[in-house]
């Protein structure tokens, strides 16, 4: 008999079959009973049997494989998020990821970095490419915008840039956190590959990167407190938080609340004395 698991996941695969227009498919146009595309259509799309497509729908065709539901998710032309609803209904879990990197930020978003002043805020990818970022990121931790896009990657920061490495307090503590962090979001990612030649770089350039990158340690961050020395402002301290950005599985956002009403009575009185920035 049917679970209520079996005939919500039945009811999901109707759902988005019927969306579809048959035309747009290439199927023949005449009249149909009930709109979409017709069960058989979505199994020739995904090319599996018609028989067991009609009783996934009704919830009597058993667990089906990773393979099939992407199959289907192509065949029903799903997005990302319905890709992933259709596996936590039909196995209970998320399916597998995979790594597809998206250029850029919305303007909506930049407005929320903004917002968010005089707290340093940026997104970055999950390959810790830095993709957007507000004032007070600028003056307080890099001026990105000097940068060439290829350049403005945190771990370039911390292994190449002697001003980055001297800003920390302790710097091989907060290497090997970067490190070990980096990898987990790469691997969560499913960026391990895209990474290799940043990797491979870093590994040439800096012994020290090779040395921890060769200990496979990895880290979990999610909040914590962060201490710099500015080279205006002296020692400051932050808490950062790290945000997920909803409907990009691609970026994070990191927000750096100073830790005192006067760090952040200093930090915007430097940014008052400063004339806005030019992305």
């Amino acid at each position: 008999m049917p679970t209520a698991k079996d005939n919500r996941f039945g009811a999901y695969l109707k759902g988005r079959r019927a969306k579809l227009d048959p035309a747009a498919f290439g199927f023949p146009p005449e009249r149909r009973r009930t709109p979409g595309l017709r069960r058989e259509e979505v199994a020739q799309r995904a090319n599996i049997s018609p028989t067991w497509y009609t009783w996934l729908e009704q919830g009597r065709g058993g667990a089906p494989s990773a393979d099939v539901l992407d199959r289907i998710a192509r065949a029903l032309m799903l997005t990302d998020v319905e890709r992933e609803h259709l596996f936590l209904l039909g196995l209970g879990r998320p399916p597998d990821v995979r790594y597809q990197k998206n250029e850029g930020v919305t303007p909506r978003l930049q407005r929320v970095l903004d917002a968010l002043e005089p707290s340093p805020a940026f997104i970055r990818t999950a390959t810790w490419d830095i993709a957007a970022w507000n004032r007070a990121a600028t003056v307080m931790l890099t001026d990105y915008g000097a940068l060439p896009p290829e350049q403005r990657n945190i771990l370039r920061f911390i292994f190449l840039d002697p001003r980055v490495r001297a800003a920390q307090y302790d710097w091989e503590s907060v290497a090997r956190f970067v490190v070990g962090a980096f990898r987990v979001d790469a691997a969560r990612a499913g960026a391990a590959a895209v990474v290799e030649p940043l990797v491979d770089e870093l590994c040439r350039l800096s012994p020290e990167f090779k040395a921890m990158w060769h200990d496979n340690d990895v880290r979990s961050h999610g909040e914590g407190v962060k201490h710099l020395r500015h080279p205006i402002l002296g020692p400051i301290a932050f808490e950062y938080s790290l945000f997920a950005v909803d409907g990009r599985s691609d970026l994070s956002m990191v927000v750096y609340n100073p830790a005192t009403p006067a760090d952040t009575d200093r930090i915007r009185s430097l940014l008052d004395s400063r004339p806005p920035t030019s992305r």
